[in-house]
């Protein structure tokens, strides 16, 4: 199977599936997702990602359909169904189906699955990135399907040849349109509070996780749009990219002061997913990336 569809229990290559009307996803939004990559079908990070899933569904009162362990078991028996090892691995709760109504209706949430190759993001391939206003709600620690402002910040980027677009509130800096973002400043590597403005990343807490581990000195406070302009670093992650570098801002040439700590810090997340998945030929070409930068 080239790709997999999966919705309350049908299988079916993804441009097969359909789904009804009445899903409170078609017309409200209602639900929330995870999602993270798989390398030679093993799932990366499988057990933070079902976490936060799960404490997204809470945070919305969302029926799940699943304990942890069976999403988990489900996920890591279709992701063997794609016949290609690579892949994003998307998985999501609707509220469930019921005629237009703002109250909840009865019973569990819909469980929809998309599986499609895709490999992670060239991680020591240097990108491009514009600022844009946040204009999102202030629930952004949910990791909801509500993604309108995000969507439009991404393709303000791409309209712009840019890889992602960064987010600010007045002068400060919350996170990327589908990305968090990071700064160093003089060794420090600084990033946004994990609280209601921002969602904590999974590789997010990698990244933290690794500062520990290498004793890189950390801040989580907010940065304001002058400080991403002047650090010695500008970076962002997610499940795809792990640590990305910025090369220019809106145009303007950032970074590119600390490439030692920086360069610690992908190699350290690339060595973890090598690890637990193994390498593969996309790998092997960021691999090679690495010996010629």
């Amino acid at each position: 199977m080239k790709n997999l569809g999966y919705y309350n229990g049908k299988i079916g290559l993804i441009e097969e599936m359909s789904v009804p009307m009445t899903d409170r996803g078609c017309y409200f939004g209602d639900g929330v997702y995870d999602a993270t990559y798989s390398i030679h079908h093993i799932i990366w990070d499988l057990d933070a990602h079902v976490d936060r899933f799960f404490h997204s569904a809470s945070l919305l009162k969302i029926k799940p359909t699943h304990t942890p362990e069976e999403l988990k078991s489900l996920l890591r028996a279709l992701v063997c169904m794609v016949d290609d090892g690579e892949q994003f691995v998307y998985f999501q709760w609707t509220r469930g189906s019921g005629l237009r109504n703002h109250l909840f209706p009865g019973g569990c949430a819909n469980l929809w699955v998309m599986l499609t190759p895709k490999s992670l993001v060239n991680l020591y391939q240097p990108a491009r990135m514009i600022t844009m206003e946040d204009t999102r709600y202030l629930h952004c620690n949910i990791k909801t399907i509500n993604l309108l402002p995000a969507v439009m910040g991404a393709q303000a980027a791409a309209e712009a040849g840019c890889e992602e677009c960064l987010f600010h509130r007045g002068n400060v800096v919350t996170e990327c349109a589908h990305s968090n973002a990071y700064i160093l400043i003089n060794g420090t590597l600084i990033t946004h509070p994990a609280n209601h403005f921002i969602l904590n990343g999974i590789s997010r807490q990698n990244i933290l996780l690794t500062c520990r581990k290498q004793g890189i000195p950390y801040e989580e406070r907010p940065f304001t749009l002058q400080e991403a302009f002047e650090a010695d670093e500008l970076m962002y992650s997610s499940a795809g990219s792990l640590c990305v570098p910025v090369q220019t801002l809106d145009g303007k040439p950032v970074g590119g002061k600390n490439p030692r700590i920086l360069r610690e810090l992908q190699d350290a997340l690339l060595s973890a997913v090598i690890e637990c998945c193994g390498t593969s030929p996309a790998i092997q070409t960021i691999l090679d990336t690495r010996k010629y930068t």
